[in-house]
């Protein structure tokens, strides 16, 4: 049985046709934090360690990573890698969507989890369910329910959820705080873990709102990765409550202490490699981009830094970049999530 997002009617266009403008105004109001940073952030005390080469828990996996020029582009639509037969991340085009957003596909026994459905949606003439379809094949496939579970809500998250809407044994949980909560029984929100069982693999869900009020983040014991949506990836990071994404880093940090993590995982990469910088929202060329994997340390460095944090500067570390939203953004997010919902 399939619970999906609704397919947008005519009468809904003017919403979208908003969203994309208070999108884009995002767009700008980031870039402009961005020359703010290049001006002020390597001046101050706020960089922690210099960037150091690391190796990749992912084989030395080199994402394709756009075009100088995307009319030449000639990258499939999807990077796939296969960390083993059960365990799968792709990557969306970056000439296709400059959000390139990862997708975690994790199978068991008797489920798999599809963990975020990208930003592309038909419109783009792309297929996510298709796709995951054709790189599994038939005999992974076979008697075998597909889940869909978001690591929040954001739009380059969900686009691809109309792909898998009415297809036989999929099951879309909605990414809205209700139907979260709702479907792994979360009594007590943001406490406490629940569990995602796909047979023969046991999936912990632990919340971690912050970035957006409904976020969470999954552990798979079998490659003993923690997969963290936008909530923590070597990129920019936008923190929409402060108090909340705390709690959540902690919650993280205390998890690992007693679970082995061998990386963290998140949904796009925005860090160049040899460098405290970023690449800017809306680039579709990333050549130097670092890896995506960021080390299990990261989040004793993150919390101890959160400590101390007063809510308005950025927290600059060697592999990504927190930042707590004004009040302006936290009001443009609030709007875009009344928009969509």
């Amino acid at each position: 049985m399939s619970a999906a997002i609704p397919i947008s009617t005519p009468n809904q266009i003017p919403r979208k046709i908003l969203l994309k403008f208070v999108m884009l105004l995002m767009a700008l109001l980031v870039a402009s934090g961005s020359l703010f940073f290049a001006e002020s952030a390597f001046a101050s005390a706020a960089l922690d360690n210099a960037p150091v080469e690391r190796a990749s828990v992912l084989q030395g996996h080199r994402w394709i990573h756009g075009s100088s020029d995307c009319e030449v582009n000639a990258d499939p639509e999807i990077d796939v890698y296969a960390h083993d037969q059960t365990t799968y991340i792709l990557r969306q085009n970056k000439c296709l969507t400059f959000e390139a957003p990862f997708i975690y596909v994790l199978v068991g026994d008797s489920k798999i989890l599809v963990l975020d459905t990208g930003d592309l949606d038909a419109a783009a003439g792309f297929s996510l369910y298709e796709n995951v379809r054709s790189i599994l094949g038939h005999e992974i496939l076979k008697g075998k329910e597909i889940l869909v579970v978001h690591s929040h809500s954001h739009g380059d998250h969900q686009r691809g959820d109309a792909q898998f809407e009415g297809k036989p044994g999929v099951t879309i949980v909605k990414p809205t705080g209700d139907d979260v909560r709702r479907f792994f029984d979360f009594s007590q929100w943001p406490d406490g873990l629940a569990s995602i069982d796909l047979g023969g693999r046991v999936l912990a869900v632990i919340p971690t709102p912050g970035h957006q009020e409904e976020a969470i983040t999954i552990y798979d014991p079998q490659t003993k990765w923690l997969l963290t949506g936008d909530s923590l990836y070597p990129g920019y990071i936008y923190v929409k409550n402060l108090v909340a994404y705390k709690s959540s880093i902690e919650r993280l940090l205390r998890f690992s202490e007693t679970n082995a993590v061998s990386a963290i995982l998140g949904a796009h990469i925005e860090m160049k490699r040899d460098s405290n910088e970023y690449y800017p929202i809306g680039s579709t060329f990333q050549p130097e981009e670092a890896v995506l994997d960021l080390a299990p340390n990261s989040l004793r460095k993150l919390n101890n830094r959160l400590q101390e944090a007063n809510g308005k500067d950025e927290l600059v570390f060697d592999t990504f970049i927190v930042k707590p939203m004004n009040v302006f953004q936290k009001s443009l997010s609030n709007f875009a999530r009344w928009i969509t919902s």
